[in-house]
């Protein structure tokens, strides 16, 4: 699923390409893609985007009226696993069925843009909302976002919310953005176990890791604003992510997996627990 680095790379792509342009139409091509009845998306029509942003996993797109005599609307666009805001070029064929999208925005000088989604589940969605969209659902539960906090906040977090720290990472309403891979690398980065208790940490500890998640995130948005749409998982940077068997790249020890049904937690055993290998199931005894 993007985090913090893609959405917020695609957002500024978006914006920069957009950034004023006037809606003509909103169209949801699936039933299941507008999450919200009111208010209606098309109460933005005849209004420009004024800004594209990003909170947490979601992107923002926020119309307001010409002469700036209202709050305007907030469309919160989720794109779950492998979803995408794609552009369209004026002049491009436009779908018609859900299986092409879910949602479609037309603006007056052609330009479109279209939330797709592969397979068949279709999860991805967009919610209308008016005033403070961090106000409300899906924005309203989430936690701090992550490259916003420091280490005492930090350290208050893992003390209020005791977990493992792959977990705790994951968490979006403890520390909001982060997923599967960034959480991977966060901890591979401050050389410490996915499993590492945060009801333990120590100041050290709690250090580290605030620096990872600065280091990582920059590592990724960096890659990410080089790149002329949103990257693919597998272009994604990563020391141990999805890389079980390889080489670790700072200490060459072998990357390895603790597997769960839907997905896998990788470290280096040199890097983060002393060379010591995690048992790869979920009851036994995790190292520190």
């Amino acid at each position: 699923m993007p985090e913090i680095p893609e959405i917020r790379a695609h957002a500024e792509r978006l914006e920069s390409l957009a950034a004023g342009e006037v809606l003509e139409r909103v169209e949801p091509l699936s039933f299941t893609a507008l999450k919200t009845a009111s208010p209606s998306p098309n109460d933005a029509v005849g209004w420009p985007l004024r800004s594209v942003s990003q909170r947490a996993k979601f992107l923002l797109l926020r119309f307001a009226p010409p002469d700036a005599g209202g709050d305007g609307l907030t469309f919160v666009v989720h794109l779950m696993q492998g979803g995408r805001l794609r552009v369209l070029e004026p002049g491009a064929q436009r779908p018609r069925r859900p299986r092409d999208g879910l949602t479609r925005f037309e603006f007056e000088s052609g330009l479109g843009l279209l939330l797709t989604e592969p397979g068949t589940q279709k999860r991805a969605g967009v919610w209308v909302l008016a005033g403070d969209p961090t106000a409300a659902e899906p924005l309203a539960g989430l936690g701090p976002e992550a490259t916003d906090i420091d280490a005492g906040a930090m350290a208050e977090l893992m003390a209020a919310h005791p977990s493992r720290l792959h977990n705790f990472l994951r968490n979006q309403r403890v520390i909001s953005g982060l997923g599967r891979r960034l959480a991977n690398e966060i901890c591979h980065r401050a050389k410490l176990s996915p499993f590492a208790p945060t009801g333990r940490m120590d100041a050290e500890g709690v250090e580290a890791v605030v620096a990872a998640i600065g280091a990582v995130v920059d590592d990724s948005l960096t890659a990410e604003r080089q790149l002329p749409q949103m990257s693919r998982s597998a272009e994604r940077p990563s020391a141990v992510h999805s890389r079980t068997g390889e080489q670790c790249p700072v200490c060459g020890n072998v990357v390895r997996a603790v597997e769960y049904r839907d997905y896998s937690v990788n470290y280096c055993a040199g890097c983060q627990t002393s060379g010591r290998v995690l048992a790869d199931n979920t009851t036994s005894k995790f190292l520190r």
